[in-house]
């Protein structure tokens, strides 16, 4: 079982988008992670990329995906010399696999190689020789004595969910329906009673851009110095963002990389063969023009060219609405059920599809005229990129002009577009309009540090930036009624409590009233350009109190310990104390906490967990003068310390310090909270290795409750649980009574 990951659980924000794709190029001497990023398609040094890397992957043990290595090295024309050792090597992988036949007849075709080979004395054709009589060996008995077929998957596979699709929208149950009024605008409801933990959409984002991220730098400062810091770019495939471990490179670029040629062949073909000249720019102008960019790219200039014709005959007022129906200024009848409401076709189907995204509200007239100029400079410099590139004629579909061929600028006045490029462009500046509110971060739990100590922290993470028009259904709610997770590229939401028949289906768009205040959340939902009026918020400034979060975040009296008051300067809540502190010294003094905290971090990165432990108590001391008990920061300490107590094995102390943090935690997000089943699920990890075993069981009941609501019944999580719950259950009774 591997050891706990402990780390807490938060928002993740948006990763800053910079750098640019290089061209390839190769480094004398240098064989980074990525190397055959690097290599020209094709050449030799490529092929012993690959080679070398199909090595590495039969020690992990990842026979397929070595097999899938040694395919490429020999399609690129691994040397012939060389080839006998890597098809030995394909042989043991067949053998690990079962399939006898195939490592039957790879063999044959070693053994004429090796015979072709006259060198018949010298000690590397001995070596071969040794092991290829190993390896026939090794078919033989296991021909003579094939293993027992394996016991039915079927009881190890979990039943799929019960799930009927909505006749309507696609990709959503069919407990849901689409509704419209022109408060609320396009919007789900459920059409039956709804359980905790139900399943009610899963999509497939229409379009999805990776997002650089943060760097993961090597901790060797001479590996540094050859620049290998790895990025989300490096981790996940840029087609499907599954987590890469064998990346197959693009042809074009040294940046773009895929988990199997099959998603660099369609990420080619679909949109990355006009994408690849243009890298270094669409990096520059940020990830909201890619994401427009490669909309576009999907739907095809066809369809583009249709919805901008059709918009520019409907009503100019494009942002109302009402007024962009199916029938231009026809106002949606909602008594016709979903025809005529914006975005679905004529037979009232709402599909994820360019429509429906071309349909998502750009809310033009809201933003500022400095936003939507630099809007419009990014897209036409990307327009003109194409042009000059002359992609021009590949990307308008125009069969008359080969790919990659200059355009005919003769008719074309210098800078000016083509009126195929401008509708291109049109439709462009609406989608980076739209993604300011219809932007929907795919994250993901990624591991933090090096990953070599004996606890892996984990921290969500934006992975990528996409469009789900479905999904974009769903109104903003500060405390909502669902839970969204994603697989790749596929987002799924969840009930996460009951929802009677005829109420509203609710999403956060990030503020949420378990984390900041009414006011905090007003102002961070402004760029949404709307005023929430959700039940939470009507509640919250009606009471016109402080809310509990902020009580609960609150700075304390280092006097008596009640909670401070006030703006500028705080003054105690208790009347007989007249201490008091400004706001500035006391935010001072939290950052230098807070400073000394991730000092105590870098120490248990750098092993010295004896100096961590003491640092991380002495800022334990210092926070209770001045920080309310129940404050994030004062959960977040227990953490940690539970995190260098499970490093050196002490599980009873790790298991002490966690269910303190798992206490502030519940007192923030409630008890049936994502963010609490994340804790639970660290805590069963800690009592596990610690063998704690009836503990363990009833944590790991209680995180699987949670987590199938939030997650579903087949997440990695819940998998991990069973796992664990087997092996407590598989333990000899002897052994249990010694425990």
């Amino acid at each position: 079982m591997r050891c706990p990951a402990l780390g807490r659980a938060g928002t993740g924000a948006a990763g800053a988008v910079g750098g640019g794709i290089t061209a390839r190029h190769r480094a004398p001497g240098l064989r980074p992670p990525s190397a055959a990023s690097h290599e020209v398609p094709g050449s030799p040094d490529l092929a012993i990329c690959f080679a070398n890397r199909s090595a590495a992957l039969f020690h992990l043990g990842c026979f397929e995906v070595c097999l899938e290595d040694i395919a490429r090295a020999e399609s690129h024309g691994y040397p012939d010399r060389l080839l006998p050792k890597v098809l030995l090597r394909k042989v043991e992988c067949l053998l690990c696999l079962g399939r006898l036949q195939d490592a039957g007849g790879t063999l044959s075709v070693v053994e004429n190689k090796i015979a072709v080979d006259g060198n018949m004395t010298s000690s590397t054709h001995q070596t071969l020789l040794k092991k290829l009589n190993q390896l026939k060996d090794q078919i033989h008995g296991r021909e003579s004595c094939p293993e027992p077929a394996g016991e039915a998957c079927g009881d190890t596979q979990r039943k799929s969910e019960i799930w009927e699709e909505n006749a309507s929208i696609s990709g959503a149950s069919s407990s849901l329906s689409l509704s419209f009024d022109r408060e609320r605008g396009r919007h789900l409801v459920a059409s039956q009673d709804i359980l905790p933990g139900q399943r009610l959409l899963k999509e497939e984002a229409f379009v999805s851009v990776l997002c650089p991220g943060e760097n993961f730098c090597l901790q060797d400062s001479s590996e540094r110095a050859w620049d290998t810091q790895v990025t989300n770019a490096d981790l996940y495939c840029h087609c499907c963002l599954r987590q890469l471990l064998a990346s197959v490179p693009c042809r074009g670029c040294s940046y773009a990389k895929y988990c199997s040629q099959s998603c660099a062949d369609l990420a080619w073909e679909q949109y990355h063969g006009t994408e690849c000249p243009l890298g270094a720019l669409l990096l520059t102008l940020g990830v909201f023009c890619h994401v427009a960019l490669r909309t576009v790219l999907l739907a095809g200039f066809a369809e583009v060219s249709r919805l901008v014709e059709w918009s520019h005959d409907g009503d100019k007022d494009l942002q109302k609405p009402e007024t962009r129906c199916r029938i231009p200024g026809e106002a949606p009848d909602t008594r016709a059920g979903s025809r005529g409401i914006p975005g679905c076709d004529d037979d009232g189907q709402y599909q994820s599809s360019y429509q429906a995204v071309f349909n998502l509200l750009p809310h033009t007239e809201k933003h500022s005229p400095e936003h939507k100029f630099l809007c419009l400079l990014s897209v036409v410099a990307i327009c003109k990129q194409l042009q000059e590139a002359g992609l021009e004629a590949a990307v308008l579909n125009q069969r008359s002009s080969e790919k990659g061929s200059k355009p005919n600028t003769c008719e074309q006045t210098l800078g000016e577009l083509s009126p195929g490029l401008k509708t291109l462009a049109e439709a462009m500046l609406r989608h980076v309009l739209q993604l300011q509110c219809n932007a929907q971060a795919i994250t993901v739990m990624q591991e933090s540090g090096s990953g070599d100590g004996a606890v892996v922290s984990k921290k969500p993470v934006r992975l990528a930036t996409a469009f789900f028009p479905v999904l974009s259904l769903l109104n903003h709610s500060c405390c909502p009624n669902t839970s969204v997770s994603f697989s790749g590229t596929a987002a799924t939401v969840r009930a996460s409590q009951s929802i009677p028949s005829g109420q509203e289906i609710f999403h956060c768009y990030g503020p949420h009233q378990c984390r900041m205040r009414v006011a905090k959340r007003q102002q961070l939902l402004s760029q949404y350009f709307f005023e929430c009026r959700c039940q939470a918020c009507l509640d919250e400034l009606k009471a016109d109190v402080k809310s509990v979060v902020s009580t609960r975040n609150s700075f304390c009296c280092p006097s008596c310990r009640a909670p401070m008051q006030g703006e500028d300067t705080l003054c105690c809540s208790e009347e007989a104390c007249a201490t008091s502190a400004s706001r500035e010294s006391l935010a001072r003094r939290l950052g230098a906490l807070q400073q000394q905290i991730n000092a105590a971090l870098e120490l248990l990165r750098g092993r010295k967990a004896d100096q961590a432990i003491k640092m991380l108590l002495k800022c334990q001391m210092d926070a209770r003068n001045f920080l309310s008990p129940e404050h994030l920061l004062m959960g977040e300490m227990e953490d940690h310390l539970a995190q260098v107590y499970a490093t050196l094995g002490k599980w009873q102390e790790a298991a002490r310090h966690l269910e303190k943090s798992i206490k502030i935690v519940e007192m923030h997000h409630g008890p049936s909270s994502v963010e609490i089943g994340h804790e639970l699920f660290k805590l069963a990890q800690v009592l596990f290795n610690g063998f704690a075993v009836s503990e363990a069981l009833s944590t790991i009941q209680r995180a699987e409750e949670i987590l199938a609501v939030h997650c579903g019944p087949q997440s990695t999580q819940i998998q991990e649980l069973q796992e664990m719950k087997s092996c407590l259950s598989d333990l000899p009774r002897s052994i249990l009574q010694r425990i």
